[in-house]
């Protein structure tokens, strides 16, 4: 197997077979609590894949010389040392998203799918592999968020990335933190049957 093939395997792993929202249900709580907007989900989808790809890099680095005793705060200190990276940085060049977004950008340091991958994949594989899983992983969380907050701004305000596009308000329903497990519980679904599809077609090609 090509290095390539493995890359491409790893990125789209996260996104599709175990994307940490959808099929893995973890750091549920910035899914239904921030995810109203696209553009929160983006900001926020954005943090956690910077935290996790640079985490993932890290830990993989010295994974030889971490003691199996401290390997957790190991992790979390390795995960709040880039969480404070991007949180000075989105504060200091976007202010206005991050006065709404803060408190979630700080406690990505304790974001179950970011401290598993360490665990599960970073400290025992190669670099390269690392920064791939870290890509798919990460890219998978701001594809969940993004796609959360597509449909809770669409059909709870009438409107994408701030400007009006149904003239009309649907559901404000949507706008509430409830909507958030609604639309993750539809979305799981959606995932699931897709898959079943998928593993339908290609016994039926078998």
């Amino acid at each position: 197997m090509s290095n390539d093939k493995t890359s491409l395997q790893l990125v789209t792993n996260g996104i599709l077979k175990e994307n940490p929202i959808f099929k893995l249900a973890l750091s549920m709580c910035p899914a239904v609590g921030i995810s109203t907007t696209v553009m929160n989900g983006i900001m926020l989808g954005l943090a956690v894949l910077f935290v996790q790809v640079f985490s993932s890099v890290t830990i993989s680095l010295i994974k030889d010389f971490i003691h199996p005793r401290i390997r957790i705060p190991t992790y979390t200190l390795t995960i709040a040392t880039w969480v404070t990276v991007i949180d000075l940085t989105l504060a200091a060049f976007f202010p206005v998203a991050y006065a709404k977004m803060g408190i979630f950008v700080k406690i990505i340091v304790a974001f179950a799918i970011i401290t598993m991958r360490l665990e599960m994949f970073a400290c025992k594989e190669t670099v390269s592999d690392s920064f791939w899983d870290g890509i798919g992983m990460g890219m998978g969380f701001l594809l969940g968020m993004v796609t959360i907050g597509f449909v809770r701004e669409l059909l709870g305000s009438g409107a994408i990335m701030g400007y009006d596009v149904l003239g009309f308000k649907p559901l404000l329903f949507f706008i509430l933190p409830s909507a958030g497990f609604f639309v993750v519980g539809l979305m799981m679904g959606f995932f699931n049957w897709i898959e079943t599809r998928y593993a339908q077609r290609k016994r039926g090609n078998a």
